[in-house]
């Protein structure tokens, strides 16, 4: 599943955009099989109605630990070299802080911290639905990637309901992408900052995403953020 992404490729798009997407990254069953899950209550620590909390509207659930043994998969097979991009970026940016090679030992990190709660999560929106531009901190340790999978098929199972990111770079306008997915599709994006290329060096640039209004239908998406919350 993840052995035949194209991680060259991906770094590429995320220092040209602060975004990419692995195609394909799930099989509809796969895909089926987790936005069931949403109705299986045992699964989540937490429910979360967007309109309650001015987030948007839909909803969404935060996995409990022991996560499924899918998400916990993507979770810990994907770190490894998105944890190579991280600790460029930082380079690039001026932090200090680095990012281990094994996810364990980040959470450790997390654990110690204070930040012991599970950030995985799936989102379920209906007609109308909609998710404000925000950023998915959680505490001071924070990973500056997360990924988001679609479950859904767009045209099938939902229309509208589009990925959006925002991009403020110094002193200019905002810039928006809407990003192209299709049923098991993930993109990868940057959390909060990303590093970007100038005439004078690398300068930082501010992230948002979000997700436009859906028309008609459902549309499930499997977030996992790879930071745990206090």
């Amino acid at each position: 599943m993840t052995d035949d992404i194209d991680w060259t490729a991906a770094a590429e798009a995320l220092d040209t955009n602060g975004w990419a997407v692995l195609p394909r990254l799930l099989d509809p069953t796969a895909c089926d099989r987790l936005a069931a899950l949403y109705d299986a209550p045992e699964h989540f620590r937490s429910h979360v109605i967007m309109a309650r909390h001015g987030f948007g509207r839909g909803e969404y659930r935060y996995f409990a630990y022991p996560l499924p043994d899918p998400v916990q998969d993507l979770r810990t097979r994907l770190y490894p070299p998105l944890a190579g991009i991280a600790n460029r970026w930082h380079a690039r940016m001026g932090l200090e802080r680095r990012f281990p090679a094994a996810h364990a030992d980040w959470l450790a990190e997390c654990h110690a911290a204070g930040q012991t709660r599970p950030t995985p999560l799936l989102l379920r929106y209906g007609p109308g639905d909609y998710n404000c531009l925000h950023q998915d901190l959680y505490g001071d340790h924070v990973f500056p990637l997360q990924v988001a999978a679609l479950l859904s098929e767009p045209g099938r199972d939902f229309a509208g309901g589009e990925f959006v990111l925002t991009e403020q770079r110094p002193r200019m306008q905002s810039r928006a992408a809407v990003v192209p997915l299709t049923q098991g599709d993930t993109v990868v994006f940057a959390v909060n900052q990303r590093p970007v290329r100038g005439s004078r060096g690398d300068y930082r640039v501010t992230m948002r995403h979000g997700v436009s209004a859906v028309h008609i239908g459902k549309r499930h998406t499997l977030g996992i953020i790879f930071h745990d919350a206090t």
